[in-house]
């Protein structure tokens, strides 16, 4: 009985998954842009006056001691002190990278709803622009016990704590810019 040899087999192609893969990922990139986009919008448009800084009783930037106002919350800067080479006491202690600029304020929320108070939605400027973010760590040891910051607070009620700023120690803090949250347009408050 004779059996038929097919010869050689011969190779297929190889198919090339890669232009599928990035069309895949570039579609995924523009779905999460675009839906920040829309949540940004939603948020925003949640609240008329989370954007809104303009106030009759408030300028649209303060001083040290004058009350400003961002959307649902109304800022009060007590003091800014600069200087210091560590935060906390004991075990729960901190050491700034530069000096820590500790910024004293009160945050009464103004509005009608709930509002997250965070410390990282807050910034500190140098005389020349250069931005500086809060220490979240050092923040907290700075506040001791009382926890501040991610903190929800009611119509009416009113906190106070410290935003830690770690800087170079040859440098200084010229105005800060203070958010009632990450969308908000921001107030500025002049340091010195």
């Amino acid at each position: 009985m004779s059996t038929s040899d097919p010869g050689p087999a011969v190779p297929q192609p190889k198919k090339r998954r890669w232009p599928i893969i990035l069309a895949l990922m570039g579609g995924v990139l523009a779905l999460c842009c675009v839906g920040g986009i829309i949540a940004m919008i939603v948020s925003n448009s949640g609240s008329s006056s989370a954007t809104d800084t303009t106030n009759v009783d408030s300028p649209a930037d303060g001083t040290v001691g004058s009350p400003v106002r961002d959307g649902k919350f109304e800022f009060v800067v007590k003091k800014v002190e600069c200087g210091k080479r560590s935060v906390g006491t004991g075990s729960l202690r901190e050491t700034a990278q530069g000096q820590y600029c500790l910024v004293s304020l009160s945050v009464k929320n103004i509005g009608k709803e709930p509002q997250t108070l965070s410390d990282s939605n807050q910034k500190a400027f140098a005389p020349d622009g250069v931005e500086y973010g809060t220490d979240s760590v050092a923040s907290l040891y700075a506040n001791g016990d009382n926890n501040v910051w991610l903190n929800e607070i009611n119509p009416g009620n009113q906190v106070t704590g410290i935003l830690v700023f770690d800087i170079p120690s040859n440098a200084r803090i010229a105005r800060l810019e203070l958010h009632d949250s990450a969308f908000s347009g921001g107030v500025d408050v002049k340091v010195d």
